[in-house]
C-alpha cells in the first residue's frame, strides 16, 4: 500500500494520477501545508527538503514527483514507461523537459496570481514568465502534430508528467487558441477516467 503525502491540487497531483492509471493501492496521509506539516520533524525524516509529494511504500520512501511516478509505473504498470527503447527515452525526455523547462516559469505566474494579493502582484514577473512559457507551448504543439501522444500512439508517463504541468496554464485562464494539437491532446488526457477521478479528490 502506497501512502502519499500532499494535496491532489499540488505537484502531488501527477502522482495520484499515476497511481490511478497503474491501479496501485494507495492511501492519502493526513497532511496540511497550512499547518506546516511539511516542516514538522516527523515529515522531514521522510523528505528533508520539506516538500510534497512524498510517498512511503513499506520501508521505502521516495520524493520528487517524476521519480515517484517512474517507481509506480515500474512496479505496477510498466507499459506507462514505454514499450521500446525509443519510447522509454522519449518518456524520460519529456518528463525531464516538463520539470526543467516548462514548470519553473509557470510556477512563477501561479504564485503571483494565487498567493500574492492583487495590489502587491508584480506584473513584470507575470509577463516575463509568460513570454518564456509561450514558445515552449509551441514546441509541445508542434511535437503533437503527427502523434496521438508524446511517446507515440500509446499513453505513457510522458503524457501524465507534461499534461499535469501544461494544464496549469489553462487553469490560470490563459487561452490555448491556435495551439490546436496541444488543446486536443490535453482534452484527451483529461478525459481519462484516472484524471477525472483525481480532479474530484478533496485537497
Amino acid at each position: 500500500m502506497i501512502t502519499i503525502y500532499g494535496s491532489p491540487q499540488s505537484s502531488a497531483g501527477r502522482c495520484y494520477w499515476t497511481l490511478e492509471e497503474a491501479g496501485a493501492p494507495w492511501e492519502q496521509a493526513p497532511f496540511s501545508m497550512r499547518n506546516k506539516d511539511h516542516k514538522s520533524a516527523e515529515f522531514l525524516k521522510l523528505n528533508p527538503n520539506g516538500k510534497v509529494p512524498c510517498i512511503r511504500d513499506g520501508s521505502a520512501t521516495l520524493w520528487e514527483s517524476t521519480a515517484i511516478n517512474f517507481y509506480i509505473a515500474e512496479k505496477w504498470k510498466q507499459d506507462l514507461l514505454g514499450t521500446t527503447a525509443l519510447e522509454r527515452a522519449l518518456v524520460q525526455q519529456w518528463s525531464t523537459w516538463s520539470q526543467v523547462d516548462l514548470q519553473p516559469p509557470l510556477i512563477q505566474v501561479f504564485i503571483q496570481l494565487h498567493f500574492i494579493p492583487e495590489e502587491r502582484r508584480n506584473q513584470e514577473v507575470i509577463d516575463t514568465n509568460l513570454e518564456k512559457v509561450k514558445p515552449l507551448l509551441v514546441i509541445l504543439d508542434q511535437e503533437l502534430n503527427h502523434k496521438r501522444y508524446l511517446a507515440g500512439e500509446e499513453f505513457t508517463l510522458a503524457d501524465i508528467n507534461v499534461a499535469s504541468v501544461a494544464s496549469v496554464y489553462k487553469s490560470l485562464g490563459f487561452s490555448l487558441e491556435g495551439l490546436n494539437n496541444l488543446q486536443k491532446w490535453l482534452e484527451t488526457c483529461q478525459s481519462r477516467p484516472a484524471w477525472q477521478k483525481v480532479s474530484q479528490l478533496d485537497s
